[in-house]
């Protein structure tokens, strides 16, 4: 990331850091620190990159990561499951969408947009004939910024932890938690 001189003062305060705790990261005087911020001086580059990359840092620590987003239940639904079930597991659980697994490996999709076009186009009754492909897989470390990106393609993301489905992320989760902060 890069940072602008001006902006130091601004990102400093959204971390919910002092002058002096930014001036002991990055290993400068807190007096520098304020002098930046003020405007009343121009620090060599040397100094202007400790400042950046302590302040990069203390960024990525920050940074919601998949794990603070997904919900730990997954509810799924065999590929050989008849449809008629997965509209039910729908209703009960109040959910638009279900990770289609068989054994432990993530196959496909099954969303009410499938089952609607199903049901009007009058084919298959089961949920491997409508299943759309399996949503991406990211690790619990994952950022927040590439579960955003995978969301705007796909209907849900599922979070797994050394090789086993830990969670799912969906539009929703992302709402509420950026709409609390």
């Amino acid at each position: 990331m890069t940072y602008e001189l001006e902006e130091v003062k601004k990102i400093r305060k959204k971390l919910g850091m002092t002058q002096t705790e930014l001036a002991g990261r990055a290993g400068v005087s807190q007096s520098l620190i304020a002098k930046i911020e003020s405007g009343r001086i121009d620090p060599t580059y040397t100094k202007t990159r400790k400042i950046f990359a302590a302040l990069s840092d203390l960024e990525k620590k920050e940074e919601v990561k998949a794990e603070q987003l997904m919900t730990k239940r997954i509810v799924s639904i065999g590929s050989s499951t008849p449809m008629k079930e997965a509209i039910s597991k729908m209703k009960k659980y109040e959910i638009s969408q279900l990770p289609v697994i068989d054994g432990n490996k993530l196959v496909g999709l099954v969303s009410e947009s499938t089952i609607l076009n199903a049901l009007l186009d009058s084919r298959a009754s089961r949920v491997r004939d409508i299943m759309q492909e399996a949503p991406p897989i990211v690790s619990k470390t994952t950022s927040i910024s590439v579960v955003s990106n995978l969301l705007k393609h796909f209907p849900l993301v599922v979070v797994s932890e050394g090789g086993k489905l830990a969670g799912l992320i969906t539009k929703s989760d992302l709402l509420g938690k950026l709409y609390r902060e």
